[in-house]
């Protein structure tokens, strides 16, 4: 009857529209009372999930990437790459996917990632003739890389769920990063090869700019490497470094690039903490949730039922996806990980299967679900950017979300992909 109850509150109240933190809440106190145990474990597990150190993190990072996008840093990183490889047929196309890459580096946000580079590049690949598909479709994909390269929003949140190690989660996303920048920078050169998408006449001709274009980008670089040598010098902690990036970020966008005057740093300030605050009581209300079904015994019933069928671990994957690839269509990235993260990592330890690899495949299903209509944030934010109907950005995305797909298999059924980086520095 336990897990049909479950079923029936949880599904009952997402289906008349309920917020998720109310969905989480609501559905552990039910529980609680229906199973005659203190209302008060509910709030005390969510002050616990609350005073967490690594939560926070999160605010400090949508800080970071909100005075990135404001200040310049964007296009100093964009102007940098451009002067590398801008002379290459279609080159406005891997500038806008290393672009991405650098800025994820930095802020931990998909979203952010592809509003930030949308602003400056949509305009800029217009201007030489890039289709329009062809142009929001690559921005919308190399945006998801926000969440996959380090520091990634997403996997602080799998580790406050899971209780893993944030640096560890961190490594694990590089190897499986940088293919999948590598097989979008493949899918533009093929497709700038066969369409004769034009050359960068224009980046050619600041090749005597070279010297101000570095240094100016400098300050931007920067960013990336206090976070990186922070953390796996030893130096910081990971909230320690999101403190200094979003510092060094205020600093450098106001007195450096000079993109907003210093008296809108209470505004920005305002609006990263509201957005924090939306994230932090989600999580306060499913870590609660989460301590109900672990000590229910749900996730032992699970594990029970899939020994008794025989289920091995490449077919749990597997079901697993597809299921988190569904669920992609209708929720929204965060929403995902809280509803199922509490249910699917007390299975991984009994089936075999690495927390660390399990994190990867968790957040390439959410790059997924962040380019899959209709609730695909990311077709939203360029659309919205380039003042198109859904339906252009999301014709322009299919190849790359097929590439993705590619990439999920591939990193789920070889875990040495995510975990061979991270056992290297700290260690099996």
């Amino acid at each position: 009857m336990t897990i049909q109850a479950i079923g029936l509150v949880f599904f009952g109240l997402l289906a008349i529209g309920m917020p998720l933190y109310l969905v989480l809440g609501s559905t552990a106190v039910v529980m609680y009372g229906l199973n005659g145990d203190p209302l008060v474990g509910v709030f005390q597990k969510m002050l616990d999930g609350l005073n967490s150190e690594t939560l926070l993190a999160v605010p400090f990072f949508v800080m970071a990437a909100a005075f990135m996008e404001k200040g310049g840093v964007a296009k100093a990183m964009i102007d940098l790459v451009a002067l590398a490889v801008g002379r290459v047929r279609g080159g406005m196309a891997i500038v806008s996917i290393l672009a991405c890459t650098l800025f994820a580096a930095i802020c931990g946000s998909s979203v952010a990632t592809a509003m930030a580079m949308g602003a400056i590049l949509v305009p800029a690949m217009k201007s030489r003739g890039y289709p329009m598909p062809f142009s929001l479709g690559v921005l919308a994909a190399a945006g998801t890389l926000g969440i996959l390269i380090p520091p990634s929003l997403a996997m602080i949140l799998y580790a406050l769920i899971a209780e893993e190690s944030v640096p560890r989660l961190f490594l694990a996303g590089v190897i499986p990063g940088a293919i999948q920048a590598a097989l979008f920078i493949g899918y533009s050169m093929f497709y700038a090869y066969r369409h004769k998408l034009p050359r960068e006449a224009s980046i050619q001709r600041a090749r005597g700019e070279r010297r101000r274009i570095l240094l100016r980008a400098l300050p931007a670089l920067s960013l990336p490497a206090i976070v990186g040598i922070g953390i796996y010098g030893g130096f910081t902690t990971v909230t320690e470094a999101s403190v200094l990036t979003a510092m060094a970020a205020l600093l450098i966008g106001a007195f450096v690039y000079k993109g907003f005057p210093i008296s809108d740093t209470l505004g920005q300030v305002a609006d990263a903490v509201k957005s924090a605050a939306v994230i932090t009581i989600i999580i306060a209300t499913a870590l609660a949730f989460a301590q109900w079904l672990t000590s229910s015994g749900v996730p032992a019933a699970i594990v029970e039922f899939i020994t008794e069928i025989g289920l091995k671990p490449w077919q749990f994957l597997l079901i697993i996806n597809v299921l988190l690839i569904v669920m992609g269509m209708f929720l929204e990235t965060v929403s995902i990980m809280l509803i199922t993260l509490p249910i699917l990592v007390p299975l991984l330890g009994p089936l075999g299967i690495d927390p660390v690899h399990f994190a990867v495949v968790m957040t390439i299903n959410m790059e997924l679900a962040l380019l899959t209509a209709p609730v695909g944030l990311n077709l939203f934010v360029l659309s919205n950017v380039s003042k198109t109907p859904l339906s252009v950005v999301t014709k322009g995305v299919f190849p790359l979300e097929c590439l993705l797909f590619g990439l999920l298999m591939l990193v789920t059924y070889i875990p040495e992909l995510s975990l061979w980086l991270p056992n290297l520095v700290y260690g099996e």
